[in-house]
């Protein structure tokens, strides 16, 4: 009786992998009909991903600015700079893009630096003590870019970013102090004509280091061109930028500060294949 069972237990099974041997040999055919779309997908992902690689991913930037300079210290009364004697300024720079948030960046800037206690009347004393200078600017710096929301591969839009470096400054300080009303400031007034002693006996600087830091904004209308717009403050490490110290207010370091607008180029190659930009 148990062999008569195993025999149509037996029967049973082979009917049942009869019935899904249709459903196999449809599913191989199917699977060898995609394959070769696969391959082809598999190519145009790879292709794209090397397109990507050369073309999207720009390693370089270079831009031109144009601005103007404000002299902040002694010679003023503002706190946020002399705007009343800023001059025109140009940069240029270039930049190596590290990643989708920073960039290296050389920067050459040229200006003038200007002040002038005559362009004030109050406090009264400015334009009796009529202290000015002015002195050419040519700055190379070095500073680390922050883009702050990751765009640097970006092929269009708009993104913050802020920097800060360290540099050199080249001066050529011209002071002058021939106009002083000296019957305003008598001879009792001891603390001017001793300051004024010092300052002259001092040795103006003509490099110094500087320190700047900023931020700003750009806009890439193109893979390739993009528009921009900063401002950045020079911390400094003297008191002599404007020639005076002692017979000014020797408390107070000097700075400048500079704003700009400009126009960037990245130079790379269009893509040709119209492939999607892949995010990592």
């Amino acid at each position: 009786m148990s062999y008569v069972f195993l025999r149509l237990a037996d029967k049973l099974l082979l009917l049942f992998a009869a019935s899904l041997l249709p459903g196999v040999f449809k599913l191989k055919r199917q699977l060898m009909k995609r394959i070769p779309s696969l391959k082809a997908l598999i190519a145009v992902i790879a292709i794209c991903s090397i397109s990507k690689t050369y073309s999207q991913d720009h390693k370089y930037e270079f831009g031109l600015n144009l601005g103007f300079t404000v002299y902040q210290g002694d010679l003023t009364p503002e706190k946020f700079g002399a705007f009343k004697t800023q001059k025109f300024a140009v940069g240029l720079h270039v930049s190596r893009i590290l990643n989708q948030t920073f960039s290296i960046r050389g920067n050459l800037l040229i200006s003038t630096l200007r002040g002038d206690d005559a362009v004030y009347a109050q406090p009264e004393y400015r334009r009796l003590r009529n202290f000015n200078f002015t002195s050419p600017v040519v700055e190379l710096s070095c500073l680390l870019v922050f883009n702050i929301t990751a765009q640097n591969y970006a092929d269009k839009g708009l993104s913050p970013y802020v920097f800060a470096g360290g540099g050199l400054a080249y001066l050529n300080i011209k002071r002058d102090w021939s106009r002083l009303n000296r019957d305003y400031f008598n001879a009792q007034n001891h603390i001017l004509a001793d300051g004024l002693a010092i300052d002259s006996a001092h040795s103006l600087p003509r490099i110094i280091p500087v320190i700047p830091v900023g931020g700003g904004l750009r806009y890439f209308f193109s893979p390739q061109w993009g528009l921009n717009a900063e401002a950045s403050y020079r911390l400094g490490y003297t008191d002599y930028i404007d020639g005076f110290s002692q017979a000014a207010n020797p408390e107070l370091k000097d700075h400048y500060l500079n704003y700009a607008i400009g126009i960037i180029y990245r130079p790379g190659k269009k893509n040709k294949l119209g492939c999607p930009v892949m995010k990592y």
